[in-house]
């Protein structure tokens, strides 16, 4: 066999998957049709993302964490309100607790994740290549390659996204249905500081995330998520920079003062989907090939991490056992750790988002009597920070920052 594992994507998942490997001596090869020079460019696209503590352990344990050492801003605060009415619901962790998460540009991640697995030994990294043709089967995973190549695994792992190809030549069925929303992706200043605290804005059009990044040189800055309905999602990216800030201005009420320096712009259709089984024949499937869930809680990437830091385990406790790594009662062990607690978080987050969205007077006040109700309820307040944290559940080793 050419390595232990094939890797069908590079992002943020698929390519720490295989540094997460390379630590404990598994190889791979991953193959990505991206173009480096342009996933790995300069500049800030807007685009950031929430990385739970949990999942930061284990970045910092496979050691793409030094990489990213103090490029993050911590999230050290979470405040969840019905619009701008009075009383929120505050998730503030004990000093000696650590920050809840920390908010990273996109593009670092990219880089440090592509870095750490350039430099592996056992990473086979086969950028701008795409699968030709796969085959799977009693005797292992063959994959002919665009640039000529044949390569050989045990172990097939699609990390390829949303609209994985993989999981529908595997004939995988999936569960999936669209909100008829839009999320706004971007990222502004504002004149006061969000002292590391994140806000999550519900409106019956969509919530509202306005997500703390480190200063720069001109000052305070903030990422946002806002959600809006699908036919207004092309309008907002047509807005002049000046009329983008002044409404969302408008939806914070101006408790961060006034907005400017607002970066690229971008919208993505809201979705959700999660796949019968994360396994197949010699197959296992990965972060947006095998869920997609609501951006509300700002869990996508770290559901995804949570699947690399199970996979890890499995196949490194099945390596060492001498087994197959295609073998299925090794890759049942993975769909049944990971399956149940996709499935809780998926449907966590579909439910708060129908809940919020629920409109007039009557709905929003019995949901401000909810927020006040678990605001005086410590062990329900103290649950969700768990979550937010990605700590609930059986974890696996790496999100303990242990290594296997």
């Amino acid at each position: 066999m050419d390595s232990d594992v094939i890797i069908l994507g590079g992002g943020l998942v698929g390519a720490t998957l295989g540094v997460g490997l390379a630590a404990h001596g598994l190889s791979s090869i991953i193959v990505d049709p991206a173009d480096p020079a342009v996933v790995l460019a300069p500049g800030f696209d807007g685009r950031a993302s929430a990385v739970a503590s949990a999942s930061w352990r284990m970045l910092d344990a496979i050691g793409i964490g030094a990489k990213l050492a103090g490029q993050g801003c911590e999230i050290r605060h979470i405040r969840v309100s019905d619009g701008l009415e009075p009383g929120a619901l505050d998730f503030i962790p004990d000093a000696d607790d650590g920050a809840l998460g920390t908010m990273f540009e996109n593009k670092l991640l990219r880089r440090a994740i592509h870095a750490t697995a350039s430099e592996a030994e056992l990473v086979d990294l086969r950028m701008q290549t795409r699968a030709v043709s796969v085959e799977r089967g009693p005797a292992g995973v063959t994959a002919t390659l665009s640039d000529g190549t044949t390569v050989r695994a045990p172990l097939l792992v699609a990390a390829e996204g949303r609209q994985s190809p993989t999981r529908e030549a595997a004939g995988i069925k999936v569960a999936r249905w669209s909100y008829d929303h839009k999320a706004i992706i971007s990222a502004f200043h504002h004149e006061l500081a969000h002292e590391n605290i994140a806000f999550e804005i519900f409106y019956p059009s969509g919530p509202f995330a306005l997500l703390p990044l480190p200063d720069d040189d001109i000052g305070h800055r903030s990422a946002i998520v806002w959600s809006v309905p699908g036919r207004d999602g092309d309008g907002m990216l047509k807005l002049s920079d000046r009329a983008f800030l002044a409404e969302a201005e408008k939806s914070m009420g101006g408790f961060l003062g006034t907005l400017s320096h607002a970066s690229p712009r971008s919208a993505y259709p809201l979705g959700f989907h999660r796949a019968a089984t994360m396994t197949g024949e010699r197959l296992v499937l990965v972060g947006d090939s095998a869920h997609g869930i609501h951006p509300i809680a700002g869990q996508g990437v770290n559901l995804g991490y949570r699947d690399v830091a199970a996979l890890v385990e499995v196949l490194v406790e099945g390596k060492r056992t001498g087994m197959d790594l295609g073998d299925a009662a090794l890759l049942q062990r993975y769909q049944q750790w990971r399956g149940l607690d996709t499935l809780m978080v998926s449907v966590a987050t579909d439910s708060f988002n129908r809940i919020f969205g629920i409109p007039g007077k009557t709905a929003s006040a019995v949901r401000r009597l909810g927020i006040t109700a678990i605001n005086h309820i410590p062990p329900i307040k103290n649950r969700f920070m768990a979550e937010a944290r990605g700590e609930t559940g059986q974890l696996p080793r790496l999100l303990q920052g242990v290594m296997v």
